[in-house]
Order: C-alpha cells, then sequence, then structure tokens
C-alpha cells in the first residue's frame, strides 16, 4: 500500500507565499502523476497542479503565473509553492498520487488534506 503525507499548510495574509510538500511512502509505480487538489467548503474539489514522473506539468488557470510544481522521482516527493496568496485561495489542500499502470489499471492515492488560510 501507499500513503502520503502532508505538510506546509498554515495561515498566511493575503499576499502572501506557501510551499506545500507531500512524500509518498511504499512500493510506488514508477510511471506516475502527482499532484494537488483543493477543495472549500461548499465547493467541489479541484486541481491545483500536477507533475507526472516524466516532468510533464498541469496548471489549472487561477494557479498560472503564481504557483511552481516540482518533484524528486527518487524520493517520491511533490512540491507546490504558492506565491500571492489570495483569500479565496482558502482550503483544504490534499495531495494526490495516480499510478499509470498498463491497460487502465490505474490506482490512485489521496492524503489526509492539509489546511491553507488567507486572510485579508
Amino acid at each position: 500500500q501507499v500513503t502520503l503525507a502532508e505538510s506546509g499548510g498554515g495561515s498566511v495574509q493575503a499576499g502572501g507565499s506557501l510551499t506545500l510538500s507531500c512524500a509518498a511512502s511504499g512500493t510506488i509505480y514508477s510511471s506516475n502523476v502527482m499532484g494537488w487538489f483543493r477543495q472549500a467548503p461548499g465547493k467541489p474539489r479541484e486541481l491545483v497542479a500536477s507533475i507526472a514522473s516524466n516532468g510533464v506539468t498541469t496548471y489549472e488557470d487561477f494557479a498560472k503565473g503564481r504557483s511552481s510544481i516540482s518533484r524528486d522521482n527518487a524520493k517520491n516527493t511533490v512540491s507546490l509553492q504558492m506565491n500571492n496568496l489570495k483569500p479565496e485561495d482558502t482550503a483544504v489542500y490534499y495531495c494526490n498520487l495516480d499510478e499509470l499502470r498498463p491497460y487502465g489499471r490505474d490506482v490512485e492515492y489521496w492524503g489526509q488534506g492539509t489546511q491553507v488560510t488567507v486572510s485579508s
């Protein structure tokens, strides 16, 4: 089994920055995508950014230009740096690992979530 350990959440004033980190442990399929989602109260969960094991990144529009995602394939860790944070960024942020197994047999894992609160 695989577990995801998240860190780096907290409270910050608008305009500030945070870096979220996630470490995957266990036996992890080498071809995978790691990323961060977020969910605010009463809102659906949404992607923030992701990065595949081959380095390809994806950013949602609201995150473009003020966030940067990176990973260490050897350690199976992923970090998301978010700058110029806004009150609407307040949410629980979840680390995600999607194992890209052959023949569509993908397996997905989620972290427990870490709170990010941005004050005005």
